[in-house]
């Protein structure tokens, strides 16, 4: 049984959602008391959070931050705020998903369950890891991790499969359509600028790790990933 914690302040809405949820064979948190909130998650051993932006002291943005810090778990953003530059502030905070209120329970429920699909998919445990590898280059997707010559970092589920699409095709073009295909196969709208912001995440973290700038950007196309270009 996957365990939702729901970070909301609304107390009706909350329950509202808690008790939808609960029909379908999750379980449920609450958080009540918004200065335990990193505490609370801690001992949920959440699978998903449901994140609320407007919150008493700390917003949403920072809570994500906070908790991103130690987890990949899911995080979908549900605010009453509907512009652009919010969705991509939680994108960029490190939310996974944005739902605008009001909702429908039923469109909550099915980014619940794709969500954890997503990141908890089953694998036999006898299985053989599946990993891509280009030169000293390697992404572990089912770990959300990559490696470059002896260091390693972490990613969020979509820079996973953003980096996992551009390194299957290596080389070549993945235009933008299919990016946000792959990442999003359930949302109708996404912000033009999404794509752009885990672009840019990802770049980083390659840089981070002693990689130069190996994502190329062909305009009005898409992009290419070239790992030769920075390796010896």
């Amino acid at each position: 049984m996957e365990t939702i914690l729901i970070i909301e302040d609304d107390a009706k809405l909350a329950s509202l959602l808690s008790t939808y949820l609960s029909k379908y064979g999750f379980r449920t948190i609450i958080v009540e008391d918004f200065n335990r909130v990193l505490e609370t998650f801690n001992e949920s051993s959440a699978d998903l959070i449901l994140l609320d932006v407007n919150l008493p002291k700390y917003d949403g943005f920072y809570w994500c931050r906070q908790i991103r810090s130690l987890s990949l778990c899911p995080i979908l953003f549900i605010s009453a705020r509907d512009s652009g530059m919010d969705q991509v502030m939680a994108l960029e905070n490190g939310g996974d998903d944005y739902i605008t209120k009001p909702f429908h329970y039923e469109v909550v429920l099915a980014k619940i369950r794709s969500h954890i699909r997503r990141a908890y998919g089953s694998y036999s445990q006898t299985q053989e890891e599946h990993k891509l590898q280009s030169g000293s280059l390697i992404l572990y997707p089912e770990r959300y991790m990559i490696q470059y010559d002896g260091h390693t970092s972490e990613l969020t589920q979509k820079e996973a499969v953003l980096l996992e699409a551009l390194l299957l095709k290596e080389g070549r073009v993945v235009n933008r359509e299919r990016l946000l295909d792959l990442m999003w196969k359930d949302q109708h709208f996404i912000d033009d600028n999404t794509l752009n912001v885990y672009i840019t995440r990802v770049r980083k973290k390659l840089k981070d790790l002693g990689l130069g700038d190996i994502v190329e950007t062909v305009r009005g196309a898409g992009y290419r990933l070239n790992v030769s270009k920075d390796t010896p």
